[in-house]
C-alpha cells in the first residue's frame, strides 16, 4: 500500500486521525515506536468530558463528547464506553456559586447539566462526604477505555495499516510530499504526515513547545457500586491544571469492572516514570476528604504517566509550518487527548482536505501550533 498519509503515534489521537482520514477515503500508514495505545492513553483516566476553560477548549470537547456519544453503540465490551456522567462536588457556597455559573454557561450552549443541592448529591453518590453542599451533574459526560478503543479504531477500516516497534528518527515536507526517516534508516512518503505522538513531537519537529506533567493514578479492588459517576472536585481546576510545583486534587472514576480509578495529580520538571510514595499520599488524603470510605478499599496498583502540555493549556492542531501544509500536528492535549480526540481528527481532516471547520469554533486559529511560533518572531 502507498499510503496517503502517515501519521506517527497509535495512541487514541493518532488513532482517531487515522480512522477519520480513512473514512474520508484516504490510505493511511501509521508508524507507532512501541505499542499501540501505549503512553499518555494508556495511562490516563479515559474521561470524556466538557470542559469550559476556554471557548476554543469548550468548542472542541463538546463536539468531541458529541462524537463518542454516537461512536458508543459500536464499541466493544472490552472497550469499557459507559455514560456514566460527571458530578462536580462543590465543598462550600462559593463552590455552589462556581456551579450555578458554569451550569449557565452549559445550558446557553445547550449542554444538559443540573444543579444538585446537598439533599440530591447524597442521593446521586451515597459514598460522598454529608459535608458537600451540592454539586453539579454532566449527565452526558462518559468514560472509556482508551487503549482499546484506540486499537478499535485503527482497525474499523482496511484503508489503515499499522506498524509498532517502528520508531521515526525524523520528518520532513515540501510543497509537493512528506516524508519520515525511520530510525533503521528507511524513508517512507506519502502526500502528508500527521505528527501525533504526545511529547515526543518535540523531538521531530523543531520549535513545538510543550512540557511533560508527570500524574499519578491507582486503581482499587472490585466494589460493585461503590461509585456511580465520575466524581470530581469543583476546584480541580484550579488546584491541578494550573498549579506549578506539584499538586494535587480529588477525581474518582467507576469503572465498569467494578473497580475505582483514583486520581490525579500534577508535577512539573521531572521526567522520572516511579511512583512517588509522598504525591501518591497527597492524593489519596485529598480523595479521603470527598469521600470518607476510600481508605477501607484495597489498592491493586499505582502508576504514573506525562501529558503533554502547551504554554496556553491548548493542543497544537494544524499546519507544523507556515507554507507547504504537508505536515500536521496532533498534539499537546494534556489531560483531555481521549475527550477531543476525535474532535482533533475531524479538524486535522477538514483542514488537510480543505473544507470549513466541521464544528463551530470561536477562533479559528486557536490551535494552530504556529500561534507560538508567531509570539517568539514579536517578542
Amino acid at each position: 500500500m502507498t499510503a496517503d498519509v502517515i501519521v506517527v503515534g497509535a495512541g487514541i489521537v493518532g488513532a482517531a486521525c487515522a480512522a477519520e482520514l480513512a473514512r474520508r477515503g484516504l490510505t493511511v500508514e501509521v508508524l507507532e515506536a512501541r505499542g499501540i495505545g501505549g503512553g499518555a492513553t494508556a495511562a490516563g483516566m479515559g474521561h470524556i468530558v466538557v470542559m469550559n476553560d476556554s471557548p476554543a477548549e469548550f468548542a472542541l470537547a463538546r463536539a468531541s463528547r458529541e462524537a463518542w456519544l454516537a461512536l458508543g453503540a459500536q464499541l466493544r465490551e472490552r472497550d469499557a464506553f459507559s455514560r456514566c456522567g460527571t458530578l462536580w462536588i462543590a465543598e462550600d457556597d462559593a463552590e455552589l456559586d462556581a456551579a450555578r455559573t458554569m451550569r449557565d454557561a452549559f445550558a446557553t450552549a445547550g449542554v444538559r447539566a443540573q444543579l444538585l443541592d446537598r439533599a440530591a448529591l447524597r442521593e446521586a453518590e451515597p459514598a460522598v462526604s454529608h459535608a458537600m453542599q451540592g454539586g453539579l451533574l454532566i449527565d452526558d459526560d462518559a468514560i472509556v477505555y482508551a487503549p482499546a478503543a484506540a486499537q478499535w479504531l485503527l482497525t474499523c477500516s482496511e484503508r489503515i495499516r499499522v506498524s509498532t516497534d517502528c520508531p521515526v528518527r525524523a520528518v520532513d515536507a515540501d510543497d509537493t510530499h512528506a516524508s519520515v526517516t525511520l530510525v533503521n534508516g528507511e524513508r517512507r512518503a506519502a502526500a502528508h504526515v500527521v505528527v501525533a505522538n504526545g511529547l515526543a513531537a518535540a523531538d521531530l519537529i523543531a520549535g513545538v513547545r510543550l512540557e511533560a506533567k508527570k500524574g499519578h493514578l491507582l486503581i482499587t479492588d472490585r466494589y460493585p457500586g461503590a461509585l456511580h459517576h465520575q466524581v470530581l472536585e469543583l476546584g480541580y481546576i484550579k488546584s491541578a491544571h494550573h498549579a506549578r510545583g506539584t499538586s494535587v486534587a480529588f477525581n474518582a472514576q467507576p469503572r465498569p469492572t467494578g473497580q475505582v480509578l483514583i486520581g490525579s495529580s500534577r508535577q512539573f520538571g521531572t521526567a522520572d516514570p516511579a511512583v512517588e510514595i509522598d504525591v501518591l499520599a497527597a492524593m489519596l488524603a485529598r480523595a479521603t476528604r470527598y469521600l470518607p470510605g476510600i481508605g477501607a478499599l484495597n489498592a491493586v496498583r499505582a502508576w504514573t504517566g506525562f501529558r503533554a502540555a502547551t504554554p496556553d493549556g491548548l493542543p497544537l492542531i494544524g499546519p507544523a509550518r507556515h507554507a507547504g501544509n504537508r505536515l500536521w500536528l496532533a498534539t499537546g492535549h494534556e489531560g483531555l487527548g481521549v475527550t477531543t480526540s476525535l474532535g482533533t481528527a475531524k479538524l486535522i481532516a477538514a483542514q488537510m482536505l480543505g473544507e470549513p471547520v466541521p464544528f463551530d469554533l470561536p477562533d479559528s486559529h486557536a490551535f494552530s501550533p504556529q500561534r507560538f511560533a508567531t509570539e517568539h518572531a514579536d517578542g
